[in-house]
């Protein structure tokens, strides 16, 4: 089943066109990993789904309902349930590691909140960090963190915008089988921009390789090992 489509989608930055005439689909509760060279418009799409920017033109449909049509938002962010994890993590610096998580919950119930924090620390493995601030972190535990206070309201959309780029690869890996877990315990809607090729294998139920604002191709890791693209060959590399 479509969680998310984007249909005829053309976006500008100023005088330059990032986006012309896009269109795709998302499944429900899979890993779609979008990849390819910068500013090839991966960050573009994640923002528009989560409606942080409006397009220029097209349509993009959540759960079949339209929620933005050409520059008018019909879905306020707020109300598409999506979780988004930045490049920059953007950490409270005078939160607690603890507050940073919860602060993805303002709006809940007291008690409920408490439990679903403690969860995440639980699951995170970072129960011995609720007290400590972010400077007193890691990188790999900031990262989680973040990625932590976005789950921690259960979305149905999980972005995430080259979260490892500056991770350890080790800790990369433990990372990453963390969001697997929590993908197949809460069966969220996932899409994950990566310019790592060992990421989107690692991750993707479908990849899609970009270029130029447009799909080169897309597939199952299994079906793009047979493709004749010449561009996802020395790119994406199988």
């Amino acid at each position: 089943m479509t969680k998310i489509s984007l249909e005829n989608i053309t976006h500008h930055y100023g005088d330059k066109k990032v986006l012309d005439k896009f269109s795709c689909s998302f499944e429900e509760a899979k890993i779609s990993c979008l990849i390819g060279p910068s500013g090839c418009g991966k960050t573009t799409i994640l923002r528009l789904i989560a409606g942080l920017e409006l397009p220029t033109k097209g349509i993009i449909k959540i759960d079949k309902m339209i929620a933005t049509e050409n520059e008018e938002l019909l879905l306020p962010p707020h109300k598409r349930n999506t979780g988004f994890v930045f490049q920059e993590l953007a950490l409270w610096p005078h939160f607690t590691v603890y507050r940073n998580i919860a602060f993805g919950l303002q709006d809940r119930e007291g008690e409920k909140s408490s439990h679903r924090v403690n969860q995440m620390l639980d699951l995170f493995g970072m129960s011995d960090k609720a007290k400590s601030y972010p400077h007193q972190l890691s990188g790999g535990q900031k990262q989680m963190v973040a990625i932590a206070r976005s789950l921690v309201h259960r979305p149905e959309i999980f972005l995430m915008d080259e979260p490892m780029a500056n991770i350890d690869v080790k800790v990369k890996e433990n990372i990453l089988e963390h969001i697997k877990y929590l993908h197949k315990k809460y069966r969220f809607t996932m899409l994950y921009v990566t310019h790592d090729h060992r990421e989107a294998l690692q991750m993707g139920d479908k990849i899609l390789v970009m270029n130029k604002g447009a799909i080169e191709a897309s597939g199952t890791k299994e079906e793009l090992k047979n493709t004749d693209n010449p561009f996802v060959r020395s790119f994406f590399i199988l």
